[in-house]
This record gives structure tokens, sequence and C-alpha cells, in this order.
């Protein structure tokens, strides 16, 4: 048999998806304690990295956008095993996001912020593992919510002002 590969690390080519998956769940439990300053970091991390992001909460409560980030991540953490129930879930943010005026070129950057994010927040509890971890499931959250935000028709976008 052979032996486990470390950090999350596999040959060439291929993830050690239960590798990632259990550090997503370490470091998610490392910021959920401290879920206020994280969202406090992130916004603002987000508007740096990509300016056209910040006219989008322009009348949003920030305290509770924060809460609402930190709750989706919660739940899109207790589901990894559970992506058949998690999908519809990631549909539905991604189509809600269109209202917003959330565009498929804004998700690397919110990716980035989070990284970031963790990155400031965690300090050395942030290893290479930790950002290839999260690389890794935020590539198939933005994914899933990039495709349904597109089969949102043009009549159903709301009209610019």
């Amino acid at each position: 048999m052979a032996e486990p590969q470390a950090e999350g690390h596999k040959a060439e080519g291929e993830v050690d998806v239960e590798g990632y998956k259990a550090e997503i769940r370490r470091t998610f439990a490392l910021v959920e304690p401290i879920s206020v300053q994280a969202a406090g970091i992130f916004y603002p991390t987000l508007w740096e990295v990509d300016t056209s992001t910040k006219p989008l909460f322009k009348d949003t409560d920030m305290d509770k956008q924060g809460e609402k980030l930190m709750k989706t991540l919660g739940v899109a953490v207790a589901m990894l095993n559970k992506m058949d129930t998690l999908k519809p879930i990631l549909e539905n943010l991604g189509r809600k996001h269109v209202d917003y005026g959330v565009t498929p070129e804004m998700y690397p950057s919110v990716g980035k912020a989070l990284l970031i994010t963790f990155e400031k927040g965690l300090g050395e509890e942030c290893t290479p593992l930790t950002t290839k971890a999260w690389t890794w499931v935020f590539g198939i959250i933005s994914s899933i919510c990039i495709a349904a935000a597109s089969e949102v028709k043009p009549e159903e976008k709301p009209e610019e002002k």
C-alpha cells in the first residue's frame, strides 16, 4: 500500500480532494470565531483588488453583508461532502448575484480577496496547503455560480439606470 502524500499533494496533476476538504474545514474552524474581523478584512481587500466591485456595495449594510459572507462560507464548508445538495444552493446564489451586478470577471477577484483574507486572518496557520485547498474549492464554487448566472436571460437581468 502506498503511503499518503504529505500536505495534500499527490502525483503531478492529481488533487488530494480529501486532504483539501480537511484543510478547508480546519482553516474555516479557525476563521469562524473571528468572522467579524475576517469580513472586515475581506471587503476592503476585494475593493482594493478590484475597484469595479466597490459600487456594488454602495447601499449595503456591511455588517449584515459580512454575516452573509461567513454564513455562506459556513454552508459551503459544511456541505463539502454533499455536492448534490450544495450545487443548487450555489446555482441560486450565482443567479441572485446577477441582480447585484456581479459579472463573471469579478469572481477571480473574490477568490484572490478570500485568499488574502485567510493569509491576514490566520497568519502562519495559513499554509501553502491552505491556499491550494481554498483555491480548489473556490474554483468549484465560482464555476457553478458563473454557469448558473450565464443562464439568466437578458430580459431577466435588471435594467441599467
